[in-house]
């Protein structure tokens, strides 16, 4: 195991490049206030067209966490903070390269990333893309916070693998009300149950749709900030140890309800995500 863990740190840090002196944080970044008609402004638009994601970033700006800058200031004052930068400056380049996570054990939570994200047809280089096309060119700062910021984004894939919350409808909603625990923005709780209102409207089987958020929401405040910790090396650890170290515990409503739904003759992934994921 060490061995392995050795080679793949070897070859992680011979593909990122020295980390950036980059400076703590510029000015000019927005004040992080709620704006409570402009997110229902888009809320509403989002009910009429549900796969229209352009929608969703709006809300999330005008829901923020307010308190993000005094974690980021908080975690990157930190020796932890500084050195896992230090050594993590792009969770992409680590995430996508899936020969270097494949020469870990099997087992792994790097493998079972692999399989995950090759079996969905995801990368973590495609969600940086999707959310840079709403991105506007007056939001982007080469400094720390930002690369904080960065390590919210990268790590939603972590959470679906970590959670055990799949890509299905109600599955999402959980990420989301796990994922405000996580990172406490009102548009994470907001769309997280909005959605899954949105899907009791279609249930016909009866389903624990919020006990199963509710209890994703208590997840999420039962484990330690995702974003903060050593990704590299809770890649190299079996997936198990690593939800042990995490707090992690299956989530039994989420998974009654997929047996309840299969046992009423309904696919839980054939119901259409009612709001589209978003970091």
């Amino acid at each position: 195991m060490d061995t392995h863990a050795h080679s793949f740190d070897q070859t992680i840090d011979q593909a990122d490049a020295p980390v950036e002196d980059l400076p703590f944080m510029l000015p000019g970044r927005p004040e992080m206030r709620y704006d409570f008609p402009k997110a229902w402004r888009h809320f509403k638009e989002l009910v009429k067209d549900k796969e229209n994601t352009a929608e969703v970033f709006p809300i999330f700006e005008a829901l923020p966490w307010r308190g993000v800058y005094d974690a980021a200031r908080a975690f990157l004052s930190s020796e932890k903070g500084q050195k896992i930068r230090a050594s993590e400056p792009s969770l992409v380049t680590i995430l996508d390269d899936h020969d270097s996570l494949r020469r870990l054990p099997k087992g792994t939570l790097a493998h079972v990333y692999c399989d995950f994200m090759e079996r969905e047809g995801l990368s973590a280089q495609g969600l940086v893309d999707e959310l840079d096309r709403y991105r506007r060119p007056d939001q982007y700062f080469n400094d720390q916070v930002d690369w904080y910021f960065r390590r919210m984004r990268d790590t939603h894939d972590l959470l679906h693998i970590l959670t055990g919350y799949g890509r299905d409808a109600l599955g999402e909603q959980c990420v989301l009300a796990f994922t405000y625990s996580q990172q406490p923005s009102l548009a994470h709780l907001f769309l997280g149950y909005a959605g899954a209102l949105e899907v009791r409207k279609g249930d016909t089987v009866g389903v624990p749709i919020f006990r199963s958020v509710r209890e994703a929401q208590k997840k999420g405040a039962a484990c330690p900030r995702l974003v903060e910790l050593p990704i590299r090396e809770l890649l190299a650890m079996p997936i198990e140890d690593v939800r042990k170290r995490l707090n992690i515990t299956p989530p039994r409503y989420y998974m009654q309800a997929h047996t309840m739904w299969r046992a009423g003759g309904v696919n839980p992934y054939d119901l259409m995500a009612p709001v589209q994921q978003a970091a």
